[in-house]
């Protein structure tokens, strides 16, 4: 597959839309992007789902996809039918499948505050005759810092089941709470390029956020996927960095040609 045909994916967390101004005229300025993945997003809802004092944009969907007019969007909400994330994929792109599953089950969830239930969210596509799958993840966060836990591993091995079904080139990205050097994420590389270690990258937030870990957002590519270019966008959006990749799905004798010139 030649360059014409690269497709470009951001993945985002956008803090509920806290930065408002700054991140929809970001998103209205990324018209070529051809996927989105966004996490902590609002859909017309009336209250926060935090007790947080920090504004938020209660409908950060509609306002997204009026931004988009060329994308389509699909929201999967984890609380209150109001709060969860999305995708925006480009129309030139066909969706033959977009879904959920759930990674983390919290039956004792009150309602508030972070500790909910955990989805992933995929979309199986098709483009220039090729077939891929990108997932979206917001990982579970227990209030106990980015490290392993027996539900974080539990989590991991949900996504692994998941990713080990889909036979076609896929891209699993979003923000994970987790730390690099984790077993949560061991088992999730496996088999897959993790993008933030290849790239040798610091840091996975921005100035906003105050915390002295700064990892929590990760991009993984199965082996064929060509990426040509891996970014930790400079924006101040959120208190999470914008990761972008541009890539290419290659077939096997495509792949075996690239590997030759590599």
């Amino acid at each position: 597959m030649n360059s014409a045909n690269s497709l470009k994916l951001i993945t985002l967390n956008i803090w509920g839309g806290h930065v408002e101004e700054p991140l929809f005229n970001f998103v209205k300025s990324k018209q070529d992007i051809d996927i989105f993945c966004f996490q902590e997003v609002y859909c017309k809802a009336k209250a926060k789902t935090t007790n947080e004092t920090r504004y938020v944009n209660l409908d950060t969907f509609s306002e997204i996809q009026s931004l988009l007019p060329n994308h389509t969007g699909y929201f999967r909400p984890v609380v209150q039918g109001i709060y969860g994330i999305a995708m925006f994929v480009k129309k030139h792109l066909l969706v033959i499948e977009e879904g959920e599953r759930i990674i983390h089950a919290n039956d004792n969830y009150i309602g508030i505050g972070p500790t909910h239930s955990r989805i992933l969210q995929y979309a199986k596509i098709e483009y220039s005759r090729q077939r891929f799958t990108v997932i979206n993840v917001h990982g579970l966060w227990n209030g106990m810092g980015k490290g392993d836990s027996a539900q974080r591993i539990d989590q991991s091995l949900k996504i692994k089941h998941f990713l080990d079904s889909i036979n076609e080139h896929k891209i699993l990205c979003g923000d994970f709470n987790l730390k690099p050097d984790t077993k949560s994420l061991e088992i999730l590389s496996q088999g897959m390029d993790d993008h933030i270690k290849i790239n040798v990258v610091q840091s996975t937030r921005t100035s906003f956020y105050p915390g002295a870990e700064r990892f929590a957002d990760y991009i993984y590519t199965s082996k064929n996927v060509d990426v040509q270019n891996f970014q930790v966008l400079r924006e101040e959006i959120s208190d999470h960095a914008a990761l972008q990749i541009d890539f290419t799905i290659a077939d096997g004798n495509e792949m075996a040609k690239i590997r030759e010139e590599l």
